[in-house]
């Protein structure tokens, strides 16, 4: 039924204007708004919906993953855009957050509606 369909995600966020500066122009990612809402454009052609929620919870969990080549450079960049990076109880990180232990070099932060997104460094 859906197997010619183009899909997309979407997420909440309980501030437009904020959401839009984030991911505009800290992540400087591609953003239109339309109807009071937001889209992403991602290079690979995906767009991916933010609209408002006024009782807007976080995930717990990470919504959006950015991949990177290098995760280092990567990290810098954000935290010289004021990113902060998380730091999670049972995760081992170094002291700008990247975990490195398991899987691919991965840190992750928020946006400011406090939904958890990462970059992720690709092999």
């Amino acid at each position: 039924m859906f197997a010619t369909t183009k899909a997309f995600s979407g997420f909440a966020v309980d501030d437009i204007a904020a959401a839009k500066q984030f991911y505009g122009e800290t992540l400087g990612l591609n953003v239109s708004e339309d109807h009071g809402m937001l889209t992403l454009h991602i290079v690979a052609g995906t767009d991916i919906l933010v609209y408002p929620k006024a009782d807007h919870t976080p995930a717990t969990y990470t919504i959006l993953n950015f991949p990177v080549d290098d995760i280092d450079a990567a990290v810098d960049a954000l935290i010289g855009r004021g990113v902060r990076f998380e730091h999670y109880e049972g995760i081992e990180t170094d002291e700008r957050g990247i975990m490195r232990e398991e899987g691919p070099p991965i840190a992750w932060f928020t946006d400011p509606a406090g939904n958890i997104l990462s970059v992720m460094e690709q092999s």
